[in-house]
């Protein structure tokens, strides 16, 4: 039998963790639950004990660093599973798609499973508009800078290889893993397949732990990040460009005059030219270097990759 881990990270779910557990429970009967409590000031900790009291299949975990990224890098490590799905505790997913998704994994299909909100109930369900923006911004800006197709770039309801899960180094340390694990997948070339699921507001009285405008500029600054990192000759072949554009303003007048009277009257101009055309320049080889180094981490990556496979096997 595959060993099948339900992750649900938690902070603060008293209102839902519970019934959250149970439908996953319900659906995956034979899966292990793991609910990592990350320093919840409420109940959370103390419904989730109670149920693992009458379930052996459910463990309980303290994450003490602050953050989602941190509790599912804790995850990541400590748990071994053939397949990893990966739920919000805050009951906004339906557990009906979970063994679908599971399946997808399970057979070898594909890589990461994405529970795609964006398709279905979501626009209607979130009553956050800002939230709503927000994500087709993040969905627009990702695949236009990583020439990728993934609908819902930023969803918590996932399911995961074993061989994603070992060989993802997670970075971030809040909500902005879930776009990180995307940008990771869309890189390495993993089978990614995006199922749509019904998306469901939270319950009253349950509060959301996102701030629209501080976790935005989060996320679009993990955008911008990785794809530095990601994509490096791209990112400085533009901060070249633009070098080169402003260096060639202040250049040409200079020009202009000198070929009219034969004198350069406007040195600090010509300076501030040159100095540009020299950083426009530089960023230009800053960008070759790093791409030569990325593909050199890619081969390295998936030699990893196939060596971990084969021992596995």
């Amino acid at each position: 039998m595959p060993i099948i881990a339900v992750l649900i990270p938690c902070y603060n779910e008293e209102m839902t963790v519970k019934k959250v557990v149970e439908d996953y429970r319900r659906v995956l009967p034979s899966a292990f639950i793991y609910i990592y409590n990350n320093n919840s000031t409420d109940h959370t900790l103390e419904i989730a004990q109670k149920l693992a009291d009458v379930d052996a299949n459910i463990i309980i975990r303290n994450e003490y660093r602050q953050g989602k990224g941190n509790v599912i890098r804790s995850m990541f490590r400590d748990i071994d599973a053939d397949c990893y799905l990966m739920v919000d505790g805050d009951d906004t997913y339906p557990s009906e798609n979970a063994p679908q998704m599971v399946e997808c994994i399970i057979n070898g299909q594909v890589d990461m499973v994405i529970g795609d909100r964006l398709s279905t109930t979501y626009f209607t369900e979130n009553k956050r508009h800002f939230h709503n923006m927000g994500n087709i911004l993040v969905r627009k800006l990702i695949n236009k800078l990583f020439k990728s197709d993934v609908n819902d770039i930023m969803t918590g309801y996932r399911a995961f290889s074993k061989s994603f899960v070992k060989g993802f180094p997670v970075l971030a340390e809040g909500f902005e893993i879930e776009t990180e694990m995307t940008i990771h997948a869309v890189d390495k070339n993993f089978y990614i397949k995006e199922i749509p699921v019904d998306y469901r507001d939270r319950p009253a009285g349950s509060e959301s732990k996102l701030n629209t405008f501080s976790d935005g500029v989060k996320v679009l600054k993990t955008v911008f990040k990785l794809f530095k990192d990601y994509k490096p000759f791209a990112f400085f072949g533009i901060m070249a460009l633009v070098f080169f554009v402003i260096s060639l303003a202040l250049f040409i007048p200079v020009f202009i005059e000198y070929s009219k009277t034969g004198l350069v009257e406007r040195f600090p101009t010509l300076i501030v030219s040159g100095l540009t055309g020299i950083s426009s320049l530089l960023s230009f080889l800053v960008g070759v270097i790093l791409d030569v180094e990325i593909t050199k981490h890619r081969q390295l990556y998936e030699i990893m990759m196939n060596y971990y496979l084969s021992v596995k096997d």
